[in-house]
């Protein structure tokens, strides 16, 4: 099977030069990539429908005879028009086709066929425009359906795909070994392959794709567990002395049990090992993640070496040196700042700071990234909120020393299924404890009706000294984001708030001027922040109460719970006000999971289960590699793929075994399309 990816496509017969230039689009190269190049979905020829009981608007297929000669009219803009009878044992149809001039030639007078179209009632019977149409040997048979590109039809794609399957060895040694294939009850690859593009029915079909599916997932699994575990370059940092405990001791706070496993599992990575530390940091919002990252600061610093600390944001970069400053006071560590905010004059002045070794503990942005930022001896690199930032930006931070340490955060809970796939080549540490006197906020779900005691509620809040976001989203995707802020925080300030310090925050704003707008907030000059999510990860603004949201409906659980997160991180009660009136079932069960717990790690189970892995995976700055068939929101495979995984490596760490030798092809076939390689 491997073998049939060096074949080129022009190898089958019907595709040249040109004709593999399009296929070349759809990243379809060799006879081994078209094989695996799945249907998009299926048209059934099975299913026919009689005449007389077409329904006007419904796709269908019907088997009918020619009933007289094919009328070719011109119309205006030397467009033809041809209409054609035909007719079953129930009725007539009449077909209209448009500027097909061979279509005399290919439907006979007398022949039956298969057409499959939209039926359509003009007040004088049904009529059926330009619809596919097929010899009756057709029927049926289920057809598929590929993800086509201009120039290339998918009767091409067919007619190539069925050559190609042709082409594959009479015995073909599946990747899968017996043992998997006969406790999880799968069909051969064989089978597999000549079912997902010619079913025979729809049983066939389905076991079909029950195969594919578990198989790509199982590769993923393998591939990512391998990840961790292949060799990688041996570093020379070497932390031999615990200095954590010191550091905790300054702490004006007790760190939780979860906070000191955190720290300890970085340590013992960092001491103990000839590798450099590869770990994740999970933790809800408010669990203390970045306490645990400045005690692994202190110890890399007075292991005699720097640490670097990327954040996302201006504003997170901003906060997270505003926090260690105080907390390295009179320390004698060296802490600077890295933004683009910066003037030229002041980013070099940092870096050749950084450069000689003058500052210990780097905290910035993408400016860290640069060329002209140059560390002296990088020890600890850290990433903070990991997804949003790409495997590859995260691999420059780390180029920026000797194999440094290497510390990850997110604040996002994950569901346990997809951990395993997203953080497949980091080990995982989960701090699922929060600190003592963290307020739970209380969520209300509204209606617009009840907006004006809401805003009510608000100025009350307001008036005891509290602050206060509100969240408002596109209201579509083509309304211009910017105005329906400014809009809002208008009526606002004309009407409700009128007397009250209203801001606004949007993403297309420049950096400084975020800046500015938090700052003043942050100083209670601002009591109302009108924003779009890009408060999702920001200041920490201990006196802002209430987390206003309007259109709730239109975020996941996962992002809804990172906004209600920017609230309730002082001492007083805090508030999250859900406001939508979609009245549809799913949409108020989903919301009112946000008014039944705080647990970030129940939220993500639901939101997976209700909206699938979107919310987790973004744009796809994870670096997974793409998937052809599976779909990470069937989480049934996705588990029966990872304990066949984890058995399948126990049986042999590095699949080397003759019979996983199958799977470590393919590992290396998946992995290649997301730049990746596996040793």
């Amino acid at each position: 099977m491997p073998s049939l990816y060096e074949v080129p496509l022009t190898a089958l017969s019907g595709v040249g030069q040109k004709r593999a230039e399009l296929f070349a689009k759809l990243n379809i190269r060799t006879v081994g990539d078209l094989i695996r190049f799945y249907p998009r979905s299926y048209e059934n020829w099975a299913e026919l429908t009689p005449i007389v009981d077409l329904t006007h608007g419904e796709k269908c297929v019907i088997r009918a005879r020619v009933m007289g000669a094919v009328s070719v009219v011109r119309l205006s803009g030397n467009r033809l028009m041809a209409k054609v009878p035909v007719a079953d044992d129930t009725g007539y149809l009449t077909l209209v086709f448009f500027n097909n001039k061979y279509i005399s030639s290919m439907l006979k007078y007398g022949e039956e066929y298969l057409f499959m179209g939209k039926a359509a009632h003009d007040g004088y019977g049904f009529q059926m425009v330009s619809p596919e149409f097929s010899p009756v040997d057709k029927s049926g048979a289920i057809m598929p359906v590929y993800n086509l590109t201009a120039g290339l039809t998918n009767r091409v794609v067919v007619h190539a795909v069925k050559e190609a399957l042709s082409m594959l060895p009479e015995t073909i040694r599946d990747p899968l070994p017996y043992q998997i294939l006969r406790q999880y009850d799968l069909c051969t690859l064989s089978y597999a392959l000549q079912h997902i593009h010619f079913p025979t029915d729809q049983s066939a079909l389905e076991r079909a794709r029950t195969r594919l599916v578990f198989e790509e997932l199982l590769v993923l699994n393998l591939g990512m567990r391998m990840m961790r575990t292949r060799a990688r370059e041996r570093t020379s940092v070497r932390m031999t002395e615990d200095y954590t405990g010191a550091f905790i001791e300054r702490l004006p706070f007790t760190l939780t049990s979860a906070q000191r496993r955190a720290v300890a599992d970085c340590v013992a990575d960092m001491k103990d090992h000839s590798y450099p530390m590869n770990r994740l940091i999970q933790g809800d919002v408010g669990s203390g993640k970045t306490a645990v990252c400045a005690a692994l600061c202190y110890h890399c610093v007075k292991n005699g070496y720097q640490a670097a600390f990327m954040a996302p944001t201006e504003i997170l970069a901003r906060q997270h040196y505003d926090t260690f400053s105080k907390m390295f006071d009179e320390t004698g560590i060296s802490i600077e700042l890295l933004t683009g905010a910066l003037s030229s004059a002041e980013k070099k002045r940092v870096r050749a700071r950084i450069e000689t070794g003058e500052s210990d503990i780097v905290i910035g942005t993408h400016a860290l990234l640069s060329e002209s930022t140059v560390f002296d001896r990088l020890g600890l690199a850290l990433t903070d909120e990991q997804h949003r930032f790409g495997v590859e930006q995260r691999s420059r931070l780390s180029d920026k020393g000797e194999h440094p340490h290497v510390l990850v955060l997110s604040a996002t809970p994950i569901p346990r299924t997809l951990g395993l796939i997203i953080y497949g080549d980091l080990d995982v540490t989960v701090i699922d404890e929060m600190p003592p006197g963290r307020t739970e906020v209380k969520t209300l779900l509204i209606d617009s009706e009840k907006r004006h005691r809401a805003m009510g509620f608000i100025r009350d809040q307001i008036i005891e000294g509290r602050q206060c976001y509100i969240v408002t989203p596109l209201v579509d995707e083509s309304e211009n984001e910017l105005s329906n802020v400014n809009d809002y925080a208008a009526e606002l300030m004309l009407g409700e708030f009128r007397n009250i310090p209203v801001g606004i925050l949007h993403g297309k704003m420049k950096p400084r001027d975020k800046e500015e707008v938090m700052s003043l907030f942050s100083n209670n000059e601002i009591s109302v922040l009108v924003s779009t999510t890009v408060v999702e990860v920001g200041v920490d603004i201990k006196n802002a109460t209430v987390m206003m949201i309007e259109n709730a409906e239109r975020f996941g659980l996962s992002q809804l719970h990172q906004l209600r997160g920017r609230v309730g991180r002082g001492e007083h009660q805090s508030y999250c006000i859900l406001v939508s009136d979609n009245q549809g079932d799913a949409t108020r069960r989903r919301l009112s999971t946000m008014c039944r717990t705080n647990n970030g790690f129940e939220i993500a189970d639901e939101d997976l289960r209700l909206r699938g892995p979107g919310d987790f995976f973004g744009s796809r700055q994870h670096g997974l590699p793409k998937l052809s068939i599976a779909d990470f929101s069937d989480i049934e495979t996705l588990e029966r793929s990872q304990q066949a995984a984890a058995t399948l490596l126990q049986l042999s760490p590095d699949l080397s075994v003759d019979s996983l030798r199958g799977l470590r092809a393919e590992i290396r076939q998946l992995f290649l399309s997301a730049g990746e390689t596996l040793n």
